[in-house]
């Protein structure tokens, strides 16, 4: 029997229609898109918004991990004679009270800040998606139980949450993670929930469980990998809402204690010398505002591009 498939056979008609390139070559067709850099190039020209806001999040992740890359500055050593130096060419930031280098500062402080916004996150997604699974696909008084709890922590807001749980849990880098995290678990449980509620109804979850396929089966191969993705993209825009409430209560002085340089004690401590040193409060500012502005461009981007696909 030949290989190669005769022209008028159905599959090259299916082919065809998921590749155009298959019409070509009807031997080695493949139903899956083949990777096209022109394309990506035009995508990327048409949103410079968004490789810039890639850019900046990368940038950020990079100093977290090898600030040695930005700036060979030690953070914590001043100069008190170079006290209060404006920006320029020698201290791109200006320098604080202390001479220390306030850019050295913001670089460091990256990689506490950083590191909280991301564990507040673990756990808003793990604690959340959980609750959300749990109720969305087990339903009945599970889910009345579990989304009266979420209904609870919602008419709270975040940030008064937040304070509460870090006062009793105290000061830390990681127990303000802690508090900005279970803050977020209903956002993301209430999320959760929907999509498994919708991707329980589909036809080939029913027809998974009508073939004799186990609870945990359907939940882990089925339903689970279809109702992730939007809670994904709901991950990416609470990133730049973490990096805000870890600020603030940083700024407010339940982080690390000094001299620690996290990004909201830098500007705790910048506001007490506005009239004369308006770049110790304003150029942390700016790098805050720049990195959730970038995050929030990057979770459209993703929302969007998952609307379109579904």
């Amino acid at each position: 029997m030949s290989s190669a498939l005769d022209p008028g056979h159905p599959a090259l008609d299916t082919a065809a229609a998921l590749d155009p390139t298959a019409a070509a070559d009807p031997v080695g067709w493949t139903p899956y898109r083949r990777f096209d850099a022109r394309r990506l190039a035009r995508f990327l020209l048409r949103r410079p918004g968004l490789v810039l806001s890639v850019l900046v999040i990368g940038a950020v992740f990079a100093a977290s991990f090898a600030p040695g890359l930005f700036t060979s500055r030690d953070p914590l050593a001043g100069t008190p004679a170079q006290a209060f130096r404006a920006p320029g060419a020698g201290h791109w930031f200006g320098t604080d009270e202390l001479g220390r280098d306030l850019y050295a500062r913001v670089v460091h402080g990256t990689a506490l800040s950083l590191q909280a916004t991301l564990i507040a996150l673990g756990v808003a997604f793990a604690v959340g998606g959980l609750l959300g699974l749990l109720a969305g696909f087990a339903g009945r008084w599970i889910d009345d139980v579990l989304m009266r709890c979420v209904d609870v922590m919602l008419s709270i807001p975040a940030l008064f949450l937040s304070l509460a749980l870090v006062t009793a849990l105290g000061y830390g880098t990681v127990k303000v993670a802690l508090a900005v995290g279970v803050a977020s678990v209903a956002a993301f449980a209430r999320v959760m929930r929907a999509e498994v509620m919708r991707v329980r109804q589909a036809v080939f979850v029913e027809a998974a469980r009508s073939s004799g396929a186990r609870w945990y089966s359907v939940l882990g191969r089925h339903v689970l990998p279809n109702a992730i993705g939007p809670v994904l993209v709901l991950a990416t825009l609470e990133f730049g809402t973490a990096i805000l409430s870890v600020s603030s209560l940083s700024f407010l002085g339940y982080g690390a204690a000094p001299p620690a340089p996290e990004w909201g004690s830098l500007i705790s401590n910048g506001r007490n010398y506005l009239a004369n040193a308006w770049w110790m409060t304003a150029l942390p500012g700016l790098t805050i505002v720049a990195t959730v502005l970038a995050a929030n461009r990057i979770a459209r981007a993703l929302d969007g591009e998952w609307a379109r696909q579904r």
